[in-house]
């Protein structure tokens, strides 16, 4: 076997890039849990001493931990002082909990992926399933975190005026159902945006409901939004204005299914929005940094769910407009359009 030096040394730089990163996240995770990055955001140049004061930890361990956060680009260095600094991009990034580029959180879900790696070895040689609630539960957390700035930021601003006539109805008062809710950070968004519609929160998982109940109480719409335990084939058909799947459809073993009751679910002039993982409809055409994060999520979690509910699909993450077109179709949703897109979503519109 001839071996080419130049091809393998570009994947040893691959694998070593990849197992920085892998080192890279703890780091990120340290940093957002201990307060280092809020301690260093708007400050200007800080010695590792005045991290550390700041951040009432350790100055030994905050210098290495500083001197990685340079090394991964996450922190600007100056030389001729030895201080650091967090730049306002960075601080958008890593401290500021509220925008919608956030990321520490997210490091939550490949903690998770690793502490199940049993379970997805299992799977692979079963062809079993693994249930969304049967994962650590940081899973749950990260996810939430993940989604919730970037719904924060776009959801009732860009994606919902996108939809026919949608806005106009949450405003005068309308009846939302959230299938797939999760903690609820989409529909608690929503609620707080038109106070004059009422929303039904609907999730498999109890102990996400209970954790949106939680929510919906701290952000003071607790008397307009309603959480519940029910199966995207089983909620009550009270016709809704609006039924809305965020990144939830792909996930689930019998989505024509799931389109089916929505379908049977909603008003007259009702509509169904999926918000789905951004992705093409040729595995070639995914083969970018994104769609590897999609991939891999769906190899253990995406797939795995929609496995372990006996399915007849397995969409995954990256299912493309083309195959969520045609089970839209088949479930009585005739009309369907793709309404906008970002770097990691498409938002669907579909209507009987």
């Amino acid at each position: 076997m001839n071996i080419d030096p130049q091809k393998l040394d570009a994947i040893v730089n691959t694998a070593i890039a990849d197992i920085s990163a892998g080192y890279g996240g703890v780091m990120i995770s340290l940093g957002y849990k201990l307060g280092l990055y809020r301690a260093m955001e708007g400050a200007g140049p800080l010695s590792a001493a005045e991290v550390a004061r700041r951040s009432e930890c350790a100055q030994r361990y905050v210098r290495e931990w500083l001197n990685s956060q340079v090394a991964g680009g996450y922190v600007a260095y100056h030389p001729s002082s030895e201080t650091y600094e967090l730049t306002a991009e960075q601080a958008m990034v890593l401290a500021d909990d509220t925008s919608p580029v956030f990321i520490p959180t997210a490091w939550q879900v490949p903690a998770s992926m690793w502490f199940d790696e049993h379970k997805a070895i299992e799977a692979f040689r079963s062809g079993k399933g693994i249930s969304w609630g049967e994962h650590d539960e940081r899973l749950f957390c990260g996810v939430a975190a993940f989604y919730r700035n970037g719904y924060q930021g776009s959801l009732v601003q860009e994606w919902l005026p996108a939809l026919e006539g949608v806005t106009q109805k949450l405003q005068k008062g309308a009846r939302v159902a959230d299938i797939g809710c999760g903690h609820g950070h989409s529909t608690v968004i929503m609620a707080k945006a038109f106070p004059a519609s009422r929303f039904w929160g609907f999730d498999v998982h109890e102990a996400s409901i209970e954790e949106a109940r939680r929510i919906a109480g701290k952000e003071g719409v607790a008397d307009r939004v309603t959480f519940a335990t029910a199966r995207a084939v089983d909620y009550p058909r009270e016709g809704y204005d609006l039924i809305c799947f965020f990144d939830a459809l792909h996930d689930m073993g019998h989505p024509d299914r799931a389109l089916r009751h929505a379908a049977d679910a909603l008003a007259p002039d009702g509509t169904v929005m999926l918000v789905e993982p951004y992705a093409a409809d040729r595995v070639e055409d995914n083969i970018n940094p994104v769609g590897r994060l999609y991939y891999s999520a769906s190899t253990t979690i995406c797939c795995a769910h929609a496995i372990s509910e006996n399915g007849t699909h397995g969409l995954g993450a990256q299912a493309g407009e083309a195959r969520l077109a045609d089970v839209a179709r088949v479930s009585g949703l005739s009309r369907f359009r793709r309404a906008r897109q970002t770097p990691f979503n498409l938002i669907l519109e579909a209507r009987r």
